[in-house]
Parts: structure tokens; sequence; C-alpha cells
């Protein structure tokens, strides 16, 4: 669906342009665009590199684990009907590690593959299972910590300051957490109080 809406508003803007006159300043934008596209990725390329491998130096040295043990008790409580051990609470853990240090690129595979196993213990229905719908919830907000693509493009704009972006981050993602998980239980007790599941 979100396909088809961004072929109808390019063939609207084509027109527009073609009826206007406009053609020539959409052809500069296009290849404008294009050449900031690139440049853009090469200067979050070698952030995202340096953040991943930080990522793996942490996970070899058993860093993450700890912090995966760290918050293992607070998402149990989260994800009452996960049991001990799945690997969904693996993924999810890692995935919520990943979102800390703004490596959403890392976090949407494991994201994906949390999805997966909640579905399996979801029985594979279609219906969003309560867990599944809290990962959603925690997955969207997600705490951040270090924002490592908006510090790239930052650096990539020639910012002054490309790391004061860091302390308003960290307060508005846990304030939208905090909130994803209170609406989520709100929402959740209502069905159960009306008897849904």
């Amino acid at each position: 669906m979100v396909n088809i809406i961004w072929v109808g508003m390019t063939i609207i803007g084509l027109i527009f342009a073609v009826v206007n006159g406009k053609m020539k300043e959409v052809n500069e934008a296009i290849f404008q665009s294009a050449n900031d596209a690139v440049t853009l990725c090469i200067g979050l390329i070698s952030i995202l590199v340096f953040w991943l491998g930080m990522m793996k130096i942490a996970q070899d040295s058993g860093l993450l684990d700890r912090l995966s043990s760290l918050f293992r008790p607070l998402v149990k409580k989260l994800f009452p009907d996960i049991p001990d051990h799945h690997p969904a609470m693996g993924y999810i853990l890692s995935n919520m590690m990943a979102n800390m240090f703004g490596l959403g690129n890392a976090a949407t595979p494991l994201g994906i593959k949390a999805m997966e196993q909640l579905k399996e213990l979801n029985g594979g229905k279609t219906e969003a299972s309560r867990s599944m719908i809290t990962f959603l919830a925690i997955n969207t907000s997600s705490i951040t910590i270090i924002p490592t693509t908006v510090i790239a493009i930052r650096m990539n704009y020639d910012s002054a300051s490309p790391t004061e972006i860091v302390g308003p981050a960290i307060l508005a993602t846990l304030i939208s957490t905090i909130a994803a998980i209170f609406i989520d239980r709100y929402f959740h007790y209502r069905r159960t109080r009306n008897g849904v599941r």
C-alpha cells in the first residue's frame, strides 16, 4: 500500500511539473538529492561500522550478556507469557541493547527474529499475542542512550556540537518508553477485564 502511495505521489508531482513547466527544476532536485543521499550514506556507514564493531566487542567480551542479565528481571515482568530461557527472550534483550546504542539497523533483524519466536509461542495465529503487542510498543519507543544515526547525520552536516542531542534523546526516549508501557498495560487490563484475551 505504501509503495502505491509513493508511486502515486511521484506521478502526480511529475505531471504537475510538466504542466507548470518546472521539469528543469525537478531534474536538478533529483540529481542533487541523489548526490546528497550518497554523501549521507557514506558518512553514516563509518559511524555505524564503528558502533557495530563496539557492539561486537561488547558481545565477545561478555558485556552484552551482563547487560542482558541486568535487564532480564525487568523484561521478564514485561513479558510474563514467555517461558524462561526461550529464544524469544534472547532476541528481545539483544534488540533492546541494539536500540539503546542507536543501532536501528542492527536491531531490526533481531526484532524480526523476536517476532518470529513470539509468533511460534502464539501457535502461529494471525492475531497478535500480548507479548507481541508489548514488544512492538517497546521496540517502537525504545530507550536510546547513544543516538548513533542522529549523531552521524549531525556530523555529516558540520554541526558545531553533534553529540549535544544525547541528553534530550535519552530523556525523550525514556518518557516515550514509559508512556508505551503504561498504554500497553492499560489496554491489556481493559481487555482482560472485558473478558477478551
